[in-house]
């Protein structure tokens, strides 16, 4: 029986459904405060708290009625308004990845948000899994003028948890990751929960300076779209700006994670 761990830090996670999910199935989860699942994780993730998806999720992919007792439903109602507080998705990136970061981030308000299943690098060979339940659609990876770089993405999502006082990392144990995080292990994070502190883990050192240019650019761009549905106006945005605010996102990041042991 796996034992709960009490801890002053309020840790969330969030499942994607990259093959590399199905770890979860097999690991301790009790130490997490919320476990959010996005899109079909719900089936990799037992313990799931809160499941959030878009507005074309399929009907046929939602868990029945009776696997919901107790647990909350995220939708366009709810993540949107949340979505808009941190910049809206011109500059956070249209996939739901960044989304339910976001929504975590400014729902939830954790100490550290933390991402498995979330890599967002897909098999290329013909009939090898993209997905946990096989082949499906690599939903970041189309051509969508807010997901130019989602390196740069992910820097932001991690440059404004870090000034919220959160820190974002990947749990991912692939060999590549389009998430720029700090790599931990779910051992290492249970034992920061066990002893209520970092306990030793370094996170990244983003540049202040790099960090306010962009979100002065991004105000200056002004490409708020407060409904959510920014692909309705997308004709209206410059692809070059937009690439222009990733390149001062990814200058940030000034050096790599390290795990101190």
């Amino acid at each position: 029986m796996k034992a709960d761990v009490k801890s002053d830090i309020k840790m969330v996670l969030i499942v994607g459904s990259a093959p590399d999910a199905l770890r979860v199935s097999g690991c301790d989860t009790s130490f997490f405060a919320q476990r959010v699942v996005i899109n079909n994780a719900w089936q990799v993730c037992e313990t799931w708290d809160c499941l959030i998806y878009p507005e074309d999720f399929p009907s046929d992919r939602h868990p029945h009625w009776g696997q919901t007792g107790g647990k909350r439903l995220i939708t366009a109602n709810e993540f949107v308004p949340v979505q808009n507080r941190f910049g809206g998705f011109v500059y956070a990136g249209g996939t739901m990845a960044f989304t339910a970061g976001y929504w975590a981030l400014g729902a939830l308000q954790p100490d550290v948000i933390a991402y498995v299943g979330c890599d967002m690098v897909y098999a290329s060979d013909p009939g090898q899994a993209t997905h946990f339940y096989g082949q499906g659609v690599a939903d970041p990876l189309r051509q969508d003028v807010t997901l130019q770089s989602l390196e740069a993405k992910s820097v932001r999502l991690m440059a404004l948890a870090q000034r919220q006082g959160c820190a974002v990392v990947n749990l991912s144990e692939q060999a590549t990751s389009r998430l720029l995080f700090p790599r931990v292990s779910f051992s290492q994070l249970k034992a920061c929960a066990a002893a209520a502190e970092w306990n030793g883990l370094e996170t990244l050192d983003l540049d202040a300076q790099a960090i306010d240019a962009a979100l002065r650019t991004e105000a200056r761009l002004a490409y708020m779209v407060p409904s959510g549905r920014y692909w309705e106006v997308a004709s209206g945005f410059d692809k070059q700006e937009l690439s222009d605010v990733d390149n001062l996102w990814l200058a940030a990041m000034h050096k790599k994670a390290l795990l101190v042991a």
